[in-house]
This record gives C-alpha cells, sequence and structure tokens, in this order.
C-alpha cells in the first residue's frame, strides 16, 4: 500500500464522521470546511470547489474593490482546492477529527498564483533548482487575555484582562498558575507542531513557543498550525490568543523571528558553516555572506511580506526588541538579522517579521531575497553591528527602516526582484491588499483624534 492509501484507510476507520480541511489567505487566517468522508476521499483525486472570495476580501471578510483576480466583475466563481494528502493529521483536543491542509488552484489544476502555500513552493523550488533547501524554524510570542469573542465586544477592546499581571519573563511561577494551558499546548505535539521550547515573555500575559526546526513548507504549515491551533486550545479554557503585533504603545509587541539555513541537496550538509573555509569569517560560508547580503538589500522593498498590517509597524520601534534599521551581527539582539555561530547549527535568526505575519508569505519572501544574494554572489559590505543599532541610526551613520505600510507596499510595487523571484500576479495582488489595508485605515477617525482635537481645536 501506498502512505496515501494508508492515509485513507485511516479515514474511513476513524470515528469521525467528517474531516477537516483548511488554507491559508492572504493575511495567513486559515479558511477551511468540514467534509463527508466520501467527500473527501473524491476529492483526494478530483479537488473541490472553493469560493474565489476568500481571496477577495481582507481579514473581516470585506471585500476589495481594488484587484483584478475576483470581485463583482468576475462573480466570484469557484477555484480549485486540493488536499496536501502529506499533511495528515489528527485533532487531539476536537474529538481527533481528521485534518488535511490544502493548496489552491487554476481550474487546469495549475498552482494559483495567489495562494500563499503555493507560493512557497514556488520559491522551494528555484532554491533546490540552484542545489540548496531551504531549512528554518519559527518562534511566536503572543498576548493571552481571560476573555472571549462575547467578552471583547462588550468591552469595545478596552480594558483586558491578561492571563497574568506584570512584567515577568521566564517566569516559572506565571507558568505553574497557569498549568492547565501550558499543558494543554502539549497537544501539539501530537497534531505534528513539536515545540523546543515554551515560557514565559516580558509583558503581561505574554508568552513564547520555539517550533522545532525542518524543511521550509514543513516549517510553514507548522507555523501557520501553531498560531489557529494555539486560538482554539486557549478558546476551550476561556483564554483568547492574539498575535497581534503590538496591542498596546508601552509594552513590547510580539515577535515571529525565523531562523534559516540553507542545506546541500546532495549532502544535506549545512552551507552556511565550514570550519575548513579559509575565509569563513567565525565560521561564515561566501554562501552564508551572500544569502545574508540578499536579505539586507532587499529588506526595505520586501518590507510589506514581514510586517503586512498598519500594526506591525508599531512594533517597529527603537528601543522595543525589534529592529528598525537594516542591519546584522553576531547574537545581537537589536539588529534585523542576527548571527548565530553554533558549528553544525549555524544559521540566521531574521527578527523582523513579527507574530501577525503570513508565514507562508513571509518565508517565501525572506528565502527568495537570500537566494537572490546567493546566485547573484553578492557581497556582504556591511559590517557587524556591535551593540546599540538603534544609536548607529540615531546618529545618521546606518539608514531606517520605512516607518508604515503605506510606504514600505509603494516601495514594493516597484521591486523587480520581488516580480522576477514570487510572480507579477502574486505582487499586483499583495500590494492592492495592502493598499486597501491602508485605504481602510486612513478613513477611519480613532480615538487619539478624538481626545486631541475635539475640544480644543
Amino acid at each position: 500500500m501506498t502512505p496515501e492509501d494508508l492515509i485513507l484507510n485511516q479515514i474511513k476507520i476513524s470515528k469521525s464522521p467528517f474531516v477537516k480541511v483548511a488554507g491559508s489567505d492572504i493575511d495567513g487566517i486559515l479558511r477551511g470546511k468540514y467534509l463527508d468522508k466520501s467527500k473527501f476521499e473524491s476529492s483526494i483525486e478530483k479537488g473541490l470547489g472553493f469560493c474565489s472570495v476568500i481571496f477577495g476580501w481582507d481579514s473581516g471578510d470585506v471585500a476589495y474593490d481594488n484587484v483584478k483576480f475576483t470581485g463583482n466583475h468576475t462573480g466570484y466563481p469557484d477555484i480549485g482546492a486540493v488536499p496536501d494528502v502529506s499533511t495528515f493529521r489528527i485533532i487531539p483536543w476536537e474529538y481527533n477529527v481528521p485534518f488535511f491542509l490544502m493548496d489552491f488552484v487554476n481550474n487546469d489544476g495549475s498552482p494559483l498564483p495567489v495562494c500563499p502555500r503555493q507560493l512557497l513552493k514556488k520559491v522551494i523550488k528555484k532554491c533546490r533548482d540552484n542545489g540548496y533547501d531551504p531549512v528554518m524554524g519559527m518562534e511566536f510570542e503572543w498576548y493571552n487575555y481571560s476573555e472571549n469573542n462575547k467578552t471583547l465586544i462588550e468591552k469595545r477592546f478596552n480594558n483586558l484582562e491578561p492571563l497574568s499581571n506584570g512584567m515577568f519573563g521566564y517566569s516559572l511561577l506565571r507558568t505553574s498558575q497557569n498549568s492547565e494551558f501550558m499543558n494543554s499546548l502539549a497537544e501539539l505535539q501530537g497534531f505534528g507542531v513539536p515545540l523546543e521550547g515554551l515560557h514565559t515573555e516580558t509583558g503581561p500575559g505574554v508568552y513564547e513557543a520555539a517550533i522545532r526546526f525542518s524543511t521550509a513548507l514543513e516549517s510553514a504549515d507548522r507555523a501557520i498550525l501553531f498560531k489557529h491551533s494555539t486560538k482554539e486550545i486557549a478558546s476551550l479554557q476561556g483564554i483568547l490568543a492574539s498575535f497581534m503585533a503590538k496591542p498596546f504603545q508601552h509594552l513590547p509587541g510580539c515577535s515571529g523571528h525565523m531562523h534559516q539555513n540553507l542545506n546541500c541537496i546532495k549532502t544535506n550538509k549545512n552551507l552556511f558553516y565550514n570550519p575548513e573555509d579559509p575565509k569563513g569569517e567565525h565560521g561564515m560560508t561566501e554562501i552564508f555572506k551572500s544569502f545574508l547580503a540578499g536579505q539586507l538589500l532587499l529588506l526595505p522593498e520586501f518590507l510589506p511580506f514581514f510586517a503586512p498590517t498598519i500594526n506591525s509597524y508599531k512594533r517597529l520601534v527603537d528601543g522595543y526588541w525589534a529592529p528598525t534599521t537594516p542591519t546584522w551581527g553576531y547574537d545581537n539582539r537589536t539588529v534585523a538579522i542576527r548571527i548565530i555561530k553554533g558549528g553544525k547549527a549555524t544559521r540566521s535568526e531574521f527578527r523582523v517579521t513579527g507574530s501577525d505575519v503570513n508565514p507562508y508569505i513571509a518565508i517565501a519572501a525572506s528565502f527568495a531575497a537570500g537566494l537572490y544574494g546567493v546566485i547573484n554572489k553578492l557581497e556582504l559590505k556591511t559590517p557587524p553591528i556591535v551593540g546599540n543599532s538603534y544609536d548607529l541610526y540615531k546618529k545618521g551613520m546606518v539608514t531606517r527602516l520605512p516607518r508604515s505600510l503605506a510606504e514600505s507596499t509603494e516601495l514594493l510595487s516597484k521591486s523587480s526582484v520581488a516580480r522576477e523571484y514570487l510572480g507579477d500576479d502574486f505582487i499586483d495582488h499583495f500590494v492592492e491588499t495592502r493598499r486597501w489595508e491602508y485605504r481602510q485605515f486612513n478613513h477611519q477617525v480613532h480615538k487619539w483624534e478624538l481626545e486631541r482635537y475635539l475640544e480644543i481645536i
């Protein structure tokens, strides 16, 4: 029997009457449905239809008025969706319902250009065509509140009760006080999302998890499932888990750091580390240096992939454990890319991404930028930053990353490298969704404006 046959047999003997399937939209939200077993089995061969609106609306289900892919002008036809059998999982906290991730396709079965998972597959293929296998692992920080969807609306998103009080990072006391939640998150191991570490971060009710490294696609699958599953597990205990990048002005934001390297396809060895390389500075190979040079060069114009919301840029401020400049350094947490010297585990930690990213898009863009540097043998001309990178920016010694989604999106729209490596169709669609996002923000009257202008002006 083939692996596919074995999985289908497990579905048949499952006590669950349904199979759960889901795929990522542009914002990294899983959109899916429950399927009858016979319908699911048919979808493996023939696929199934999903309304194209999942790429035609924003995170609040409000339809875009500026994208070409779908809308009133197309009548919102169906697009194809094909479950990826290799992503088979059982949901331990939901009556052991079988679960699969999906890829979205065109009517002829070809990859849908605006599908984030297909985008990552495209970049992985380009890496592998050049002899490289992208490998990585993600970390996420997130806030937890003793709230639910109902209380959130009743309180109008104000005065939320955190799961625990105080700025208490790496706290054994806080994790012990919430041991039921901690132990419930351990169920992710049985869902194919293995965690290497879990602890509190500084901030009221803030946790951080490190997901075990794997290939780029598997890591992206784990990352998006971690975010979604954490929300589900938390809600079962009366907890609201939030991956918003910066919920409060005077508290640290939430990161989504990416640990990355390239392996050789033939030998499976880490190409970022070679102890016998006489030119290898601190164990860094020339490939590693070029990879890093590509990421640093393209970071300003690729920034919307790593900071995709209005709120993302509230996290990227000086002094709050988030980078504001396209800089790098050895074991330096004030720069954009931190180099970790660990022998065979030598890697980069891409620190720009927040917890609000779409993992598929962020991983695809970061490896595309690095691959651009490797293919073009870019030189790493900027020296490693020692000490506080924020001070160097204030002194005018390094440049500042774009300060808003509007600014960075317009840079992306003109990026020839983004179009070459990620495709015109995806870039055109993604750019318009980000323009829509900041247009919605600009039309709102915010509390700050009322407090500042209503009486005095």
